[in-house]
């Protein structure tokens, strides 16, 4: 079969389309064609290898988290699929590889796509689904009533951090440019406000939680509007001592993330509130959860106009590197 992959690590955006052996399944194992696979800025990660510490990968090392597919083949002790099912997932870490024909999941990581979606629209849901839903339930522990800020969340993963957030009862507040605030009000968010008319920070204050999709730069800012008690959850910032506890890192590795992360913790102590980071995994059991709510509420992703095959990834992944994109771009098979 046909797989995209990477030599090595590099600074440069250099895969290859290769031949390689189609996977072979275990008994608890799902075999999925690929239809469609969605390009993150993931994946400009891995392949720099800027996330070598959380998770170094043997190579050659084939790319891609999110998938969407139809069921070829199922093991012996599968029992929630069936061949011809259409699936999504978002890869376990350890064994990514949506950039291929084939792709062999565990049956817990995988779930049926929403009902009456094309691959295209469904591949670019997992990641970014999960993402949200694992800040706002495991990292933020949030509570029906309460506010969530989410600066910079205009765009892929506000559309779907805002549903999943107004699902689980929360008070939504977004800052983004001028062109989306029409469709994040219609999506239910509380209020928005766009940057580049409003300091969010001189705007509020009193704030429970904060998702930050912006990175260091804006940590200060963010920190400010929390409510003493509050939590920021950061999917750029960087690791920190309680992120590397909770993955189970070794001595080398919790001391290398507790040192990069320590100006953030003693930040964020000092005024009485809490700083985490989040690298998203797989979960198929809550990725049936987002499907609910994506059914229900009938979230469509925007997908960039741009479609692109196997054969032209690195152009795909560049796109994604240079950003203001207006949507997830994907791979279609």
């Amino acid at each position: 079969m046909k797989a995209v992959q990477i030599k090595n690590y590099s600074k440069n955006i250099n895969t290859a389309v290769c031949e390689v052996e189609q996977p072979e399944i275990s008994d608890s194992e799902v075999l999925i064609q690929v239809k469609a696979a969605a390009v993150n800025p993931v994946e400009i990660l891995i392949l720099t290898g800027r996330v070598k510490l959380i998770q170094d990968y043997a190579m050659p090392l084939t790319l891609g988290n999110e998938c969407s597919g139809v069921v070829e083949k199922v093991g012996k002790k599968v029992t929630d699929f069936q061949p011809g099912d259409f699936v999504y997932t978002r890869l376990p870490l350890h064994k990514i590889g949506a950039f291929a024909e084939y792709v062999a999941v565990d049956q817990k990581e995988i779930a049926k796509m929403p009902e009456g979606y094309d691959f295209a629209t469904a591949a670019a849901i997992p990641l970014t689904g999960l993402t949200a839903y694992q800040a706002i339930v495991e990292e933020l522990e949030a509570k029906p009533g309460e506010t969530v800020l989410i600066p910079g969340g205009s765009g892929s993963f506000g559309q779907m951090a805002v549903p999943i957030a107004k699902a689980l009862g929360l008070r939504v507040i977004v800052t983004g440019n001028a062109r989306a605030r029409e469709q994040f009000l219609a999506m239910g968010v509380d209020r928005y406000l766009d940057y580049k008319q409003e300091n969010y920070w001189e705007k509020l204050s009193g704030i429970d939680y904060v998702i930050d999709t912006l990175g260091a730069a804006e940590f200060a800012h963010e920190l400010s509007v929390l409510k003493k008690g509050g939590r920021l959850v950061s999917l750029r910032t960087g690791p920190n001592k309680a992120f590397a506890e909770r993955k189970h890192f070794s001595g080398l590795k919790k001391l290398l993330f507790t040192l990069a992360g320590s100006k953030f913790d003693k930040a964020a102590r000092k005024q009485g509130k809490e700083y985490r980071f989040l690298f998203v995994r797989s979960d198929g059991a809550q990725l049936r959860k987002i499907t609910e709510i994506v059914e229900r509420q009938q979230v469509k992703p925007a997908i960039d106009s741009r479609i692109f095959s196997l054969s032209q990834v690195n152009d795909a992944l560049r796109l994604v590197a240079k950003g203001s994109l207006n949507g997830k771009v994907i791979i279609q098979l």
